[in-house]
């Protein structure tokens, strides 16, 4: 299985959840310098600034593991427009189950273990771990990149539209028509 180090997240972070605390396990991922760079660089951005997970881990069923809390982060990516530097604020819910591998339920499957079904947790599945550890900076990691807007635009950058008129007129035209409509509405 030494094909699973290579991906292993920036922000790697396992957490042994054979003996979890009763109240569960806060944790808080705040990642260096280094750690911020390769995230960037994963995620394709031009700078990570800041990045903080504050989760709790806590013990689920009979031998699941809930991890849920919050990723912060700030981030800098180019306008598609642009190309200009444009800095943004992530904040993302973070939540997953994990469930072990060789457990009765990861076996069956979710569907048909009727209690398992989620209900407000969301569309996703549990993932299964084996072994007595998951990697919740993973976690974490994966909903920063569910923020992080594909394509990000500075405010005001519009593709250009190819046209022969005069650079400023189309803009001039198109707030005109947008005035006009609101005054014809009123």
């Amino acid at each position: 299985m030494h094909h699973e180090e290579q991906i292993k997240s920036p922000v790697s972070f396992d957490v042994h959840v054979s003996r979890m605390p009763q109240k569960g396990l806060p944790v808080v991922i705040e990642a260096n310098e280094k750690q911020r760079a390769a995230l960037a660089e994963a995620h394709g951005l031009e700078a990570v600034e800041r990045f903080r997970a504050e989760l709790l881990v806590t013990a689920w069923k009979r031998n699941g593991v809930k991890v849920a809390g919050q990723v912060e982060a700030d981030i800098v990516q180019s306008c598609v427009v642009t190309l200009e530097p444009i800095e943004s604020h992530i904040s993302e819910e973070v939540s997953g189950l994990f469930l072990p591998d060789d457990s009765k339920l990861g076996r069956e499957g979710f569907e048909t273990a009727g209690e398992i079904l989620l209900s407000a947790d969301g569309p996703d599945s549990p993932e299964l771990f084996s072994g007595d550890t998951i990697d919740v900076g993973a976690l974490a990691e994966e909903f920063f990149g569910l923020g992080i807007d594909p394509y990000p635009r500075k405010a005001g950058a519009e593709l250009q539209k190819k046209s022969d008129e005069a650079p400023d007129e189309p803009v001039e035209g198109e707030f005109q028509r947008k005035l006009k409509s609101l005054i014809d509405k009123s």
